[in-house]
This record gives C-alpha cells, structure tokens and sequence, in this order.
C-alpha cells in the first residue's frame, strides 16, 4: 500500500512517551519529567459517585457543556477566585481537560493557514493543536527571565494573527506574568480584533506571596478572552480528565460543533467527582500546595550547586524550573545520558521549541520531599559529571 501522507506528519510527537520508555529501559530512575502531583483527588470527590450511581439515566448521553449542577459550582468558583463572572457575554463549557479546551478554541476561531501567537518557550501540546489545525504557530521570545513581550507580541501580529496565547504560572519555565504585561497583552488583543487564549491550569500554584491573574476578569474582556482551567494539577484529578473553558458567548456554538464531534459529551462520572472535589475544604489545596512548595525549596536549594553549569531563571510558579545548560551537547542526549547513566529523567528542551542552545524542564510536583531530594541531587551530579568531563 502507497504510504500515507497526512497533516500529522507536520506535528511532532509526544516527547513524554519516548522519555518513559527511555525510563522503563532503566530500572530505578527518578522522575522529574511529568507534570503531575503526587497527592490523590478530595475524598469529597469519590463521596459523590454513589449518587452518580443511583441515577438511573446517568448511563446516556447528557449536555455536550456540561451537567447543570457542575456548571453552578464552577460559576461560584470563577467568581470567588478568580474575579470572573459568568454573564450574558461569557459561559462555560467543560472540557475532558484543559488540553481538549484549547483544541476547541483553535478549531473554533481559525480556519486553515491562520496564524497563533506563542511566547517561547510553549507548551508543547499547544504548538501541536494549531499544526493538526493546518495552523501555523508564530514563535515570540520572552525576556531573559522568561516574562512577555508585549511590544514583541503586538509587532508579530499579521492580518492571519487569530490569537496570542499566555500561559500563567507558566509550563514550562514556572514564571508567573505580571498582571500588568497579562494587561497590556490583553489589550493588544481587544484593541486589534484578536482572541487571548489564557491557560490557567496552574492557578492555585504560587509561591512568596504572589497572586493569581486572570485576564478574564479584566474590564472589558469577555468578548475576545479564552479562559483555560483544569483539575487535573490542584485536585490531582490527571487521569479524570475534566477541565473546563470560559469563551465569549458568541463562540459557543462553533465550541459545541467541535465538542459533539470529539467529545459529545465530558465523562459524566468525572463531572460528578468534580463536582465533590470543588465541594473539598479549604485545608486541602493549602496544604497539599504548601507540600509542594516545601519540595520546591529543596530542589532549587540543589540547583543552586549547579550556577557555575546553569542559567537557573527565578520561578514563583506552577512546579517547573526551566534550566538552560552551558554545553553544546543535544538537549536529548543529554537526557539520555541521565536517565541511562545517573537514573534521574528531565524533559529536553526542544520539544518547547527551544532550539538554539541546551534547556532541560525539571518538574518536581510529582514526588514527596525524600523523594525529590534523591532525584535532584542524582541531576546535580549528572550535570557536573557529563558536562565537566
């Protein structure tokens, strides 16, 4: 048979299978590769699927934007949190995660050719959705540390520019914006007729006294503002997969079109343990959160042994540090080398389009201190042993 030729041979593959297999190849290996949380959903979750149970029709189909009652909780939620209010000209839908969000925004605002406006270094799953959408994505710098460019931004905006995307606290560097560059982007957005696509999937996760910013909640914004959440991070909810999307009301039936056809409708049993975990007490987020910011502080008081070696960029963020390696080594290879000769596994650089020099993501969300204590010091010595000798 001919060999197929199809738009997917323009996207690149998932880089955390190859390097899980890379780790199933070498017994004993620590991960700071995937970024998830080591801790379980809010026993009110798992409180709530008896009830599931006890309907007698939860076994159909039900709306392709959500249940009703999960739909309410997620309103109080955005409002209390983050200052966003559900009115006229904004909804929402829920998604299977904040991933299939942001493929149902690109499907619904661009047509084939269009361009998206990411900031380097992206999320990896980003820059894949607008290649499977026959997109292209522009590719912004941030700053030394990391943080935006609006006027960078607003200079790469053609008359094909359909969005500019921000992710905050960021995956993959853990830098959080400041509300006043998530300000001035936003306003470039209303100001030149584009949407701003906000992920937001890692909220709940910052560290020294900084604060959360949504740019849906700034005057105004609700007519070009994608907002992107997630309950997969903060209540530990990854393989649940629910996540849920707060779009301008006008493209809510080009946002159903694409969620009927994918999806029809999100995992109803998963609604309801959603539904339970944002019932969960106050005492569970802070200190499942407080937790990881204790991680944090061990693992970057390791990296600091590693300045002569690293740029290490301040990250007040999510559960990333986002290194760049003073070597002209192949970031994968360097992550084979890892994993293969010192048992410890991080995320290369490229695969967040970061092709010009070595950068290495080390997450750390997923592992208890002791844990993440022997990892980080096992890439440490890695580090010094691989790029001295």
């Amino acid at each position: 048979m001919t060999k197929l030729i199809s738009r997917m041979q323009a996207v690149q593959s998932p880089i955390i299978p190859v390097v899980g297999e890379l780790i199933k190849n070498s017994p004993g290996t620590i991960s700071l590769g995937q970024g998830v949380v080591s801790y379980s959903p809010p026993p009110e979750a798992l409180e709530l699927l008896p009830k599931f149970l006890a309907e007698q029709n939860n076994n159909l189909y039900k709306a392709v934007e959500g249940i009703p009652p999960l739909l309410a909780a997620l309103a109080a939620k955005l409002s209390v949190f983050n200052g966003i209010e559900i009115n006229g000209e904004n909804c929402i839908v829920v998604t299977a995660g904040s991933n299939m969000g942001f493929m149902n925004a690109i499907l619904a605002i661009t047509s084939p050719g269009d361009e998206i406006i990411l900031n380097t270094p992206y999320y990896f799953n980003h820059e894949m959705a607008i290649a499977m959408a026959g997109c292209h994505a522009v590719l912004v710098e941030t700053d030394e540390n990391y943080q935006l460019r609006p006027e960078a931004i607003a200079q790469a905006i053609t008359p094909k520019t359909r969005a500019v995307v921000t992710i905050s606290p960021n995956n993959p560097t853990g830098v959080v914006y400041s509300q006043a560059a998530l300000h001035q982007v936003n306003q470039i957005c209303g100001d030149r007729g584009i949407y701003h696509i906000s992920d937001e999937a890692y909220e709940y996760f910052t560290y020294n006294g900084i604060k959360h910013v949504s740019p849906g909640a700034f005057a105004g914004s609700s007519e070009y503002t994608i907002s992107l959440y997630s309950l997969s991070k903060a209540y530990g909810f990854a393989s649940w997969r629910i996540g849920y999307m707060v779009i301008p009301q006008h493209l809510l039936v080009a946002v159903k079109k694409v969620q009927d056809t994918i999806l029809i409708c999100p995992p109803v049993v998963s609604q309801y343990a959603a539904l339970g975990a944002l019932q969960a007490k106050d005492d569970y987020l802070r200190e499942n959160i407080g937790a990881i910011a204790q991680v944090r502080q061990v693992v970057l008081k390791s990296l600091n042994c590693l300045q002569s070696l690293c740029s290490i960029t301040p990250a007040n963020g999510a559960f990333y540090f986002f290194l760049k390696v003073h070597t002209q080594m192949d970031a994968f290879q360097l992550v084979a080398k890892l994993i293969q000769e010192h048992k410890v596994a991080v995320i290369p650089g490229t695969t967040f389009g970061m092709n010009n020099g070595c950068y290495l993501r080390v997450a750390y969300g997923a592992l208890q201190k002791d844990t993440a204590k022997e990892g980080i010091e096992r890439l440490v010595q890695g580090l010094q042993t691989i790029i001295r000798s």
